[in-house]
């Protein structure tokens, strides 16, 4: 049975992209067959971290909606790409970076149900493991469809007064809508903080559990989103992290 796995947060720049690259790219490392869409429209960026160049995009997510193109079209195996060579696989569905299909998706929107039957007919036709959405920061019509499709839902946050609040609001949503499984994960916390106690304090905040706790990394930062880091640095301690992560995703 093919898992839907949904990485949200309530505001930008908690490092959601960098987090669904590295956590999907882990999983198909264990031989799973993987997709990925961006569904963030107005500020894509997760093609980056595979190493797909605007120029290689000539078939995006946005000519999916528009009704151009089947969905099937617009995904790029990413997998020699980010060094898979075993059975695993992975395929991005990616949003366009042009400026005026940005500016015209944000003035007419989309169909949300063609969203919905995009990822069914991509999981079917790619026959998929596990299918990865990255959402758009905060809460929408678009971004309730994600949520309440998702067999998982990863909230991600930082250790900050906006994000706790605002993850408070989301946690609220998510369960309105019924999610089948709700994880959060703390991310760029401070070396000065103790990482265990932070955890007790948002699962207790929450009552949720807490899949993982990434610290503030510079190695991260220094790779400067050109690459998916795991696969760059797969005994760094926030590879391992995301493996630990990964495992309760494909847990049940």
């Amino acid at each position: 049975m093919p898992k839907v796995v949904s990485i949200h947060s309530y505001r930008g720049g908690t490092g959601k992209s960098n987090f669904t690259a590295n956590l999907a790219t882990t999983i198909a490392l264990q031989g799973h067959r993987v997709g990925v869409v961006d569904t963030d429209v107005p500020s894509p960026g997760i093609h980056n971290l595979f190493c797909l160049e605007p120029e290689q995009m000539d078939k995006t997510l946005n000519n999916y909606l528009w009704g151009e193109t089947a969905i099937a079209d617009t995904a790029y195996d990413v997998s020699d790409k980010i060094g898979l060579t075993d059975n695993g696989k992975l395929y991005l569905v990616p949003s366009s970076v042009k400026a005026d299909d940005i500016a015209r998706i944000l003035k007419d929107g989309y169909d949300v149900k063609l969203m919905n039957d995009g990822f069914r007919s991509l999981v079917k036709g790619l026959e998929l493991d596990y299918l990865f959405i990255d959402t758009h920061p905060g809460l929408s019509k678009e971004t309730f469809l994600s949520i309440a499709i998702s067999h998982v839902l990863i909230l991600i946050l930082r250790p900050d007064k906006q994000d706790y609040q605002g993850t408070a609001v989301t946690v609220d949503v998510a369960r309105q809508l019924k999610v089948r499984k709700m994880l959060l994960a703390i991310n760029k916390a401070h070396s000065k903080l103790n990482l265990e106690a932070l955890k007790q304090k948002v699962e207790e905040t929450y009552a949720e559990t807490v899949a993982g706790v990434f610290p503030l990394s510079e190695d991260v930062v220094q790779l400067a989103s050109e690459g998916v880091f795991c696969v760059n640095y797969p005994e760094h301690p926030v590879s391992q992290e995301f493996r630990k992560v990964a495992e309760q995703i494909m847990a049940g």
